[in-house]
């Protein structure tokens, strides 16, 4: 039996019914790693060892969930592709490893990303450059392009990530993997490392909508360790997997998110998808959101200031590597530290957030970013009282090459500018196959194209529903994602 043509959940089914064993799932899996990771560069670490037969009727079936390096895991080394902490080793399970070994998933490997979750591409990550399956010289997205290359090329079945700006919305789109963010809160932080806090958010990527759904059931849970976690639960109702059509929903379609930077092939692809979905009953409505233009300028105020907050702890003392430098002050000490083991991302975000943090600035930037983020809010208040979903591109541009955009920040935070407003204002997402763009450079290659879905807050049954619908009712689902074959 091909495993490469199986979901995570067909692949526990057919473990519970001994159709296969946990040891062939096992041993599938690293053979593949064993193969490519070489080539792709997703791993920071893996336990070649670690194999046991576990309890098969549980939810997970010790079926192995892989995590992004961002994740405390007890007595797995976590380091954030940072120097910094680059021997870290944590006491202490993260609320969200809990909850999936609660459920009997076999964790034993920590997937590269950009340091500290800081870029768009995950060359900014210490250790390695990870690439695109689709294309090995071309960047699968970031930060959790390790994460997203991993399941892309069907070394995992499904691999957890942290959000903030778009860390996983863009690499999946740019890797044709689902990638899934419920809303903000929905899952706990405690114990994940926090770049802005009031902005991360963990979740999963996985092979079909569907098991980010089964994925969703075990992982959203209160947590009382963490004051921002939603105190309810929310289970899924098993009913939307039987819905073939979008009859009743209004989608709205930004005018502000198909404009400007946006590339042809990429506009061209997403109004294909608008047509699918009148196709399938949607009544798609035109909506405007005037805050889109400052939600960039926006969130480069709000988070930098966030990660120079959470990153003042890793001052080589508390934690992180000590240089060896010279010093003749304990302000020597400090700056030794953090600019000789923070990559020049992590240095560029903490000097900027300092800055709109300062007494001088905080009332020119921060305060009025912070206003301008509730303006955003109520854009999207407003929008909702229209339309059931709102629909847009995840990436101005399909995957660029590796190296292309690395010397110019600008470029690279544009990459986000349809990500941005969402997560500023803690809204569920998902992200479904659309079809393939040429990409504008030299090599003229067709590269994925996926579709943006957005549903108001604490609406992730109809956000799953929707996807489902035209992940199941359109040709691209069918396509597989682990073509990385010999």
């Amino acid at each position: 039996m091909n495993l490469k043509d199986l979901s995570l959940e067909e692949i526990i089914s057919k473990i519970k019914q001994k159709e296969l064993s946990q040891k062939q799932v096992w041993d599938y899996f690293s053979d593949r790693i064993k193969k490519y990771d070489n080539k792709l560069q997703t791993f920071n670490f893996v336990n070649k060892d670690w194999f046991i037969e576990n309890d098969i009727n549980t939810p997970l079936a010790w079926v192995s969930i892989w995590i992004k390096d961002i994740f405390c895991e007890k007595w797995i080394p976590t380091t954030c592709a940072s120097k910094m902490l680059e021997n870290f080793i944590p006491p202490y399970d993260s609320t969200v490893i809990k909850n999936l070994k609660n459920a009997w998933m076999n964790s034993i490997g920590k997937l590269n990303m950009d340091e500290f979750a800081m870029w768009s591409t995950s060359e900014s990550s210490a250790f390695r450059k990870t690439k695109n399956p689709w294309g090995t010289n071309r960047i699968p997205g970031g930060s959790s392009g390790g994460s997203a290359s991993a399941v892309a090329a069907w070394l995992v079945p499904a691999a957890l990530w942290t959000d903030t700006w778009g860390s996983i919305r863009q690499p999946a789109s740019m890797c044709w993997i689902v990638w899934f963010k419920p809303s903000y809160g929905r899952n706990s932080r405690f114990w994940v490392m926090a770049m802005a806090s009031s902005l991360d958010c963990p979740w999963t990527f996985t092979k079909t909508v569907k098991d980010a759904g089964l994925l969703y059931d075990i992982m959203n849970w209160y947590d009382e360790n963490e004051d921002t976690r939603i105190k309810w639960k929310q289970t899924i109702n098993p009913s939307i997997w039987d819905k073939k059509d979008l009859k009743w929903y209004k989608i709205g379609l930004p005018k502000e998110y198909m404009e400007e930077w946006l590339d042809d092939g990429v506009r061209k692809v997403i109004l294909e998808s608008v047509e699918k979905m009148k196709e399938l009953w949607a009544e798609i409505v035109d909506i405007s959101l005037p805050m889109t233009k400052y939600a960039i300028a926006t969130y480069y105020i709000l988070m930098p200031a966030e990660v120079s907050t959470n990153l003042a702890r890793y001052d080589g003392i508390r934690y992180g590597h000590n240089s060896t430098l010279p010093h003749e002050s304990l302000e020597e000490v400090y700056q030794n530290n953090r600019w000789e083991w923070f990559g020049d991302e992590a240095q560029r975000r903490i000097v900027l957030g300092s800055y709109v943090l300062s007494a001088w600035f905080y009332d020119a930037y921060y305060k009025k970013a912070s206003q301008v983020r509730t303006l955003i809010r109520q854009d999207f208040d407003n929008a909702f009282k229209e339309v059931d979903a709102i629909i847009s591109p995840v990436s101005p541009n399909v995957a660029w090459k590796i190296g292309e955009k690395i010397d110019d920040p600008l470029k690279m935070y544009l990459s986000d500018a349809y990500t941005i407003p969402a997560s500023l204002a803690g809204l569920p997402g998902i992200s479904v196959p659309a079809g393939f763009a040429i990409s504008e450079d030299s090599e003229k290659e067709e590269l994925p194209v996926w579709l943006h879905i957005l549903t108001p807050q604490f609406e992730e049954e109809k956000l799953l529903e929707i996807a489902h619908v035209f992940e199941t009712q359109t040709k691209w689902s069918k396509i597989s994602t682990a073509w990385y074959e010999d």
